[in-house]
């Protein structure tokens, strides 16, 4: 073969493959995006580190939005799948549910949508979940942290089951207001996350 058309195939080769780099597309509310930390010590832009360090070829997008309920994130998601076309659904959404005390069934069938609109998009799902403090009463508390492995097992989707896994009884690890880790506890929640992530990285 002329080495002009080697190196012709070789650009070809390093052309489809950025092409097919995968997406990683983070939808979740301030605990992913970053709220009260400086830049990049979120814990999607340390995930973005994880993954080069470890050869994956992965591009996150964070999209999270302070404040964003499970309702705001279905609306707005459609729009975002067809902008990003992710290989993967990060879905971090709910606990602002909680903290209005909203019916965790409505929460339910806002992740199904969800669930459901980035399958159809070609995407895999890590479904997220949270916990809500004790003050909200054991029956609440309780319910709302079984709708995510409810939703999980009924969509047949991988589940985190606490974001703060680990470090929630820790208030050196939160913000003054007690509700947004630290910088310095981002480490813990990107861990927690890449445990059940790292098997639909391996996928793609």
């Amino acid at each position: 073969m002329p080495l002009r058309s080697i190196a012709t195939f070789f650009f070809m080769l390093l052309f489809v493959g950025a092409a097919h780099a995968a997406t990683i597309l983070v939808w979740g509310d301030s605990l992913s995006a970053g709220y009260g930390l400086e830049p990049g010590r979120a814990w999607p832009t340390l995930l973005q580190t994880r993954l080069q360090e470890k050869g994956f070829r992965h591009t996150v997008v964070n999209a999270s939005v302070s404040g964003e309920t499970s309702a705001g994130g279905r609306s707005r998601l459609p729009a975002a799948l067809e902008r990003h076309k992710p290989d993967i659904v990060i879905l971090e959404l709910g606990a602002n549910d909680g903290l209005r005390g909203l019916r965790p069934q409505l929460m339910a069938e806002n992740l199904e949508a969800m669930i459901a609109a980035s399958r159809d998009a070609g995407a895999q799902i890590l479904l997220v979940g949270m916990q809500m403090p004790p003050n909200y009463g054991p029956a609440y508390t309780r319910r709302f942290a079984q709708t995510f492995d409810d939703v999980a097992k009924a969509q047949q989707v991988p589940l985190v089951p606490f974001l703060l896994e680990g470090f929630a009884g820790q208030p050196e690890r939160f913000q003054a207001d007690g509700i947004h880790p630290t910088a310095d506890a981002q480490p813990l929640v990107l861990d927690t996350v890449w445990r059940g992530l790292e098997p639909l990285l391996k996928r793609n």
